[in-house]
């Protein structure tokens, strides 16, 4: 059988980019179980409210709903329970101390298969307030008007 190559997105958190300023990250292995591989192969998973924890010097992935196999049996894995994160010490000790500090936590920003493996992308973020977001999504959409002001220019449409 070859071998697979190349990744693929499972699931996205797109709302973590708009609730967080994401300073570093990091990609991590998973410990699954079969059901739960077969179930994201077929492309399910949710990160919506899911979150990472540092515990004992590990790390730890909660929340994060990944649905019962269908034509599984009474193996079954439940659909969200905690799965560890598979991280170098070096990093993990690393996480031990960003995380410390306040105002930090641990987001996972997509969930992928890198060559026949599932992978995680966590973020280590910052929270942002009310008045953050408005300026983030003010500054995209003046990006976005620059834009298209820049490609009426250049095709000779020049409207103001």
């Amino acid at each position: 059988m070859p071998k697979e190559r190349g990744q693929k997105v499972i699931a996205s958190n797109r709302k973590a980019r708009h609730d967080y300023s994401i300073l570093d990250t990091y990609e991590a292995g998973m410990v699954l179980v079969g059901t739960e591989v077969k179930s994201l192969r077929a492309g399910k998973a949710s990160l919506v409210d899911a979150f990472a924890t540092v515990d004992d010097g590990e790390v730890w992935l909660r929340n994060v709903h990944i649905p019962e196999y269908t034509q599984g049996t009474w193996t079954n894995h439940m659909p969200r329970r905690t799965r560890k994160l598979l991280l170098h010490r070096r990093e993990i000790e690393r996480l031990i101390g960003k995380t410390k500090e306040s105002g930090l936590s641990l987001v996972p920003l997509s969930m992928y298969f890198k060559d026949g493996k599932v992978k995680v992308e966590i973020a280590l973020a910052r929270g942002k307030k009310a008045y953050d977001k408005r300026q983030s999504l003010a500054k995209r959409d003046a990006q976005k008007d620059i834009s298209r002001a820049m490609g009426r220019a250049l095709k000779g449409r020049f409207t103001e």
